[in-house]
């Protein structure tokens, strides 16, 4: 058995927890037909059974849900709900708390360790009968489960990197099979895996193709900024004049708008106009990020220096910012729009519940105009007043040296756009979209723009099938690292040559693909150099018995190195 953060003891002497609010009771909205039809058919079924539901943005996802939960409690059984960290904000938890009053139990990072003690002991000693919860919440013991239900199933966060590596989604179908309980994966982005699956059989598909109520999926613009015209004084580069032009209009229209930027900070980086020279991490191979026009900070260790005036390495230029971050947008906004109330979203400004709850009802009463976030406004987010939500720049996520780049951008766009106009009254014009890019022909740019996910399926699943990727093979990433740039390649080398004699000594293992070794993307993080070895194959079990073979035996690696073993990695930087 799991156990919470504090024991019992602790637990009983504590004072009541105020992590789910007490509401009052709503009545449920009556379903649409395919709503009907997903809850039916999945609610049929009581051992276990893979259901993937796809349903575009706004099509009532949560409403088939709750009403799934509804039948599993009067079943006398109970529920578990996954959700992404990102996602599960004030909003979503108030949805199931009026549906099931003091029958939600919540686990989730931002609450103490008390709080998340009494959640715990409220699910295991049968309190409480629905737990919401991020990827830990898999480890409390229901018993009686009658339904495993994980939302935004394509999310990279249920994927825990560090330490304990292991995927919340794919462990919650082995502990449904375990329960022998029906399993609920829903996404308007399914992940190609799961999308996969369902063509191959293994996961019953149910559609919602209609958004709930009168409203529209929102036209998608695409602005093309090779071809706006360089920055002048009413004007920063980043605000393409058709842009400005639609968020005029929004304001104007008292509605709310939404502008996403992943990349948090006032710049990415800072560089000398003399001699190129550019303030680099210590710690790791990355740039420093500049955060109120004084602090370098690194987003991966966390160290953090002044900015220098003048250049360290020539002694003659000025240190000044290239790039684009949040901070930057808002401050820019704010000039521009100075009567409109600015808000930034992202892990500087958002650094607990209480950020985020004040964040939402400040939205939801109208008292923010313009919102800038991260993708922490991608998700879980629904606001009647937003009618306007611009993708600043989407090439960010376009060149990531990572196989999955292609997918996570069409999710992101597909998401972010997903927060517009979710609330249109008959009559009104849908909300609006618009996406800035230098690369406009980019695939998951095309197929977001037409909400076509089915199509864009098809074409990046034949580039994975020709390069042999998942979902069509299993990899292994080995990573080698150390503080010595030199031992970690002389291991990554050695490593290398052991794949390829076990490889070669045994006829299963023909059939496998060793890559590397090579300099990881990120080649020193938190002064560690890193070097990878990936291995694919297209059948798991004999992967997994190779890695075993390859390691179990690691009297030959130095003591300063590290080998850590990922099966099927999410990231490869």
């Amino acid at each position: 058995m799991a156990y919470p953060p504090l024991s019992r003891k602790t637990q009983r002497a504590s004072r009541k927890s105020n992590a789910v609010p007490t509401l009052a009771r709503d009545t449920p909205p009556k379903l649409n037909s395919e709503q009907m039809m997903a809850v039916e058919k999945i609610s049929s079924g009581t051992v276990f059974k893979p259901h993937l539901l796809y349903g575009i943005t706004g099509s009532g996802k949560t409403e088939v849900y709750l009403h799934l939960l509804e039948k599993v409690l009067q079943n006398k059984k109970r529920g578990l709900v996954l959700v992404p960290e990102i996602s599960l904000t004030p909003q979503l938890l108030q949805r199931f708390v009026r549906r099931f009053g003091d029958e939600v139990a919540v686990i989730h990072s931002h609450l103490t360790d008390r709080e998340k003690t009494n959640q715990w002991w409220d699910i295991v000693e049968g309190r409480k009968r629905i737990l919401i919860g991020a990827r830990s919440a898999l480890f409390c013991p229901i018993h009686d489960l009658g339904i495993i239900i994980v939302d935004e199933e394509h999310e990279p966060s249920f994927k825990q990197d560090e330490k304990l590596k292991y995927n919340a989604r794919d462990s919650a179908i082995v502990l449904a099979q375990l329960q022998n309980c029906p399993i609920v994966l829903g996404s308007a982005t399914p992940s190609l895996e799961s999308w996969k699956n369902t063509l191959d059989g293994r996961y019953e598909l149910h559609r919602l193709s209609m958004r709930h109520g009168a409203s529209e999926l929102p036209p998608i613009e695409v602005v093309p900024l090779k071809e706006q015209k360089k920055e002048i004084l009413e004007r920063p580069a980043w605000l393409s004049p058709r842009l400005l032009e639609r968020m005029n209009f929004h304001l104007d229209q008292k509605n709310q708008v939404a502008l996403f930027l992943n990349r948090r900070g006032l710049s990415p980086m800072v560089f000398c106009t003399a001699c190129g020279h550019t303030r680099q991490c210590p710690n790791c191979d990355i740039n420093l990020t500049l955060h109120f026009h004084q602090h370098l900070i690194c987003h991966y260790c966390d160290y953090h220096e002044n900015r220098p005036d003048k250049c360290p390495d020539c002694h003659e230029g000025l240190m000044e910012p290239m790039g684009l971050g949040t901070e930057r947008i808002e401050e820019d906004l704010k000039r521009i729009f100075p009567d409109a109330r600015v808000r930034r979203a992202d892990r500087d400004e958002i650094q607990g519940r209480e950020d985020l709850e004040s964040l939402i009802k400040d939205m939801e009463e109208e008292k923010i105009d313009i919102l800038i976030g991260t993708q922490m406004i991608a998700k879980g987010l629904d606001f009647p007043k937003l009618k306007l939500v611009g993708l600043v720049l989407a090439d960010i996520g376009f060149n990531i040296p990572d196989f999955r780049a292609n997918e996570r951008s069409f999710q992101l766009m597909t998401q972010m756009s997903g927060r517009s106009g979710r609330h249109q009254v008959d009559g009104d014009a849908p909300g609006e979209v618009l996406i800035q890019a230098f690369n406009t022909s980019h695939e998951s740019l095309l197929y977001a723009q037409q909400h076509d996910f089915e199509g864009f399926a098809v074409q990046e699943l034949e580039h994975r099938r020709q390069l042999h990727y998942p979902p069509f093979s299993k990899i292994a990433s080995l990573r080698i690292q150390s503080p010595k740039q030199a031992l970690a390649h002389q291991t990554s080398l050695r490593l290398a040559e052991r794949a390829q004699v076990l490889k070669n000594k045994f006829e299963p293992y023909l059939g496998l693909e060793i890559l590397g070794p090579a300099e990881a993307p990120l080649a020193k993080l938190r002064n560690q150099f890193r070097f990878h070895v990936l291995l694919k194959s297209d059948k798991p079990q004999i992967l997994n018995r190779f890695v075993r073979q390859l390691l179990g035996d690691e009297d030959w690696v130095p003591s300063s190195v590290r080998i850590l073993v990922d099966i099927d990695p999410l990231h490869l930087l």
